[in-house]
């Protein structure tokens, strides 16, 4: 039995444990952007995450052979987590030039055929959660009628919420919307221009699903960015690690907002899988710590 505490994803009334699976690891050398990863490691990572206890698991068109890989190792067990994937990504658009990236669309025809195409290569019937990727304006969802196809695909029992992967300034007016149960927001202690966003969202009866929540690992280890973490040292907060590494304090603060669902963090690595389980089964930071680094964060500017 796991002892990953659980909250309730705002609206939606689903129970996600506060540490979920970010699946962005799982993309692989070809697309371009990634580490290669072999069949046996994505075996091994999805398994050990619902092993461990996570329900929660986020993915992307865009990630590769992310949605593959969950089809491929853990359809079979889709009754033990909840299941988030993004639309808007290019599905049925003209390839772009060398070199460049396919923007985001977000045409009923594109978005209906990557929940299709979700739903394929992941082996499901439905998903729990699809989201707008890469914080599209209102204008540009309201001038596609964007809400209205995940409405249909909704009614259609194809996708069961609907949700945006929001940042400023967007985030704000996808909030006033009304329309999303839950919403993707990058936060950490060192990136804490969305602290407030995410309040504003809970209060709005959303769920919130931070990513970030480590500053996306140390210097080093995955993409950390050292100038990110120079900011753990100007405000000394190794003083409070009381014995636990920078990563481990980092996820216990990000999971310490009160407004927080649930937080992503991705692996490949067994060993730091089992690293953040452990440090979300420690829960939130105690609340004068949690304070205190806040504190020394805004003196530190």
């Amino acid at each position: 039995m796991s002892d990953i505490p659980t909250r309730t994803l705002g609206r939606t009334g689903l129970e996600v444990t506060v540490l979920g699976f970010g699946a962005m690891e799982l993309r692989g050398a070809g697309s371009g952007r990634g580490r290669p990863v072999t069949p046996e490691q994505a075996d091994a990572v999805l398994n050990g995450v619902l092993d461990s206890g996570i329900n929660y698991i986020d993915t992307s068109i865009d990630y590769g052979s992310s949605e593959e890989s969950i089809g491929k190792f853990i359809s079979s067990r889709r009754s033990e987590y909840y299941l988030a994937s993004k639309c808007g990504c290019p599905v049925v658009v003209p390839p772009p030039p060398p070199g460049e990236r396919a923007p985001h669309v977000f045409t009923r025809e594109n978005i209906v055929a990557g929940v299709e195409q979700s739903l394929r290569r992941m082996q499901t019937d439905y998903l729990d959660l699809v989201q707008f990727h890469a914080s599209p304006s209102k204008a540009t969802l309201e001038e596609e009628d964007a809400v209205a196809t995940l409405v249909e695909l909704r009614d259609a029992g194809k996708i069961r919420f609907l949700g945006s992967s929001s940042t400023l300034p967007n985030l704000a007016d996808h909030i006033d919307m009304g329309v999303f149960d839950v919403f993707q927001i990058p936060y950490s202690a060192l990136q804490r221009e969305h602290e407030d966003s995410i309040s504003a969202a809970a209060r709005a009866g959303a769920g919130t699903v931070i990513r970030g929540g480590v500053a996306r690992g140390e210097p080093g280890e995955g993409t950390g960015a050292p100038e990110t973490w120079s900011r753990f040292d100007e405000a000394s907060l190794d003083d409070l690690l009381d014995g636990a590494s920078r990563s481990e304090f980092m996820l216990r603060f990000t999971i310490s907002h009160p407004a927080l669902s649930t937080t992503i963090v991705g692996t490949l690595n067994p060993a730091h899988l089992a690293e953040n389980v452990a440090a979300a089964e420690k829960g939130p930071l105690a609340p004068e710590v949690y304070e205190e680094v806040k504190r020394r964060l805004a003196a530190a500017g």
